[in-house]
């Protein structure tokens, strides 16, 4: 009973540090020099590549050999395709009715506020924003703690690559926030706010499905994992690095994240 509670609260501070990343972005506020884009676009570009390395090489082949174990080869298959295709329809449905903020609306470019903008509307943006990151934050709290649950290592380096892409986040709640108020400190606890729905997805999604649970649940969620962070990558990732940094950058970002990640597993 000791080592399962043991391994909950590992799971459960993965989840939380890599959500509160949020408030590391959000320190922007406190610099007066302009933020280096390309930086920010080579970091996503990094987070993005641990992802897909992840899912694609590590997790997506864990499921599949999970219930192929338990429902032969063919429907194993079967039920991973399923599950991993599950995980991005849940992000499309999520989007559909929660708009994606846009990361690096009148921060990024130029760390000034949009001037057409009063107090009151920018405030509106900062709130705005958050609550949009925080319900879109929920899947991938509860992805991280059963994969740090499942297997500690993989949730290591899951909680890496969530944390780097949630830095940018912070930064795009805590911009409008600060012009708005002048507030560095509101700011920065507002964005924190944020990242706290990861670690609270990761506890409502337990308390929901704990009692079902069982190897083959594992299998399932995996597959699920891996379609939701490829999803992440493809539709958020990429394209906001892409658009607000070089190129060379974003690929040169993607190969440094695939080959810390292979060579961390290989290790």
């Amino acid at each position: 009973m000791t080592n399962h509670w043991q391994e909950l609260l590992l799971a459960f501070l993965v989840t939380l540090l890599a959500g509160l990343s949020t408030g590391i972005g959000s320190l922007v506020v406190y610099r007066k020099r302009e933020l280096n884009t390309n930086f920010l676009a080579g970091s996503l570009g990094f987070s993005a590549g641990v992802m897909l390395y992840l899912s694609l090489i590590e997790i997506l082949p864990e499921s599949r050999v999970a219930l192929a174990e338990i429902y032969g080869d063919r429907l194993g298959l079967i039920y991973t395709t399923l599950a991993f295709f599950a995980g991005m329809i849940i992000l499309i449905a999520i989007n559909r009715f929660v708009p994606s903020p846009d990361f690096f609306k009148s921060s990024l470019n130029h760390q000034h506020a949009d001037p057409t903008l009063s107090s009151g509307e920018l405030y509106r943006v900062g709130i705005l924003t958050m609550l949009a990151i925080a319900i879109h934050n929920f899947p991938e709290g509860f992805a991280n703690f059963i994969g740090t649950l499942h297997n500690p290592a993989l949730g290591l380096r899951l909680s890496l690559a969530i944390a780097i892409h949630n830095i940018p986040e912070g930064i795009s709640v805590a911009i409008p926030i600060y012009f708005a108020t002048a507030n560095r400190r509101k700011a920065v606890r507002i964005s924190f706010l944020s990242g706290v729905s990861e670690p609270l997805g990761a506890l409502l999604g337990f308390l929901l499905f704990r009692q079902f649970i069982s190897e083959a649940t594992f299998g399932v969620l995996f597959a699920m994992i891996a379609g939701i962070m490829t999803y992440i990558s493809i539709d958020e990732l990429l394209p906001i690095a892409e658009k607000y940094g070089d190129h060379k950058f974003v690929i040169r970002g993607i190969l440094t994240g695939m080959a810390v990640i292979a060579l961390s597993l290989v290790i």
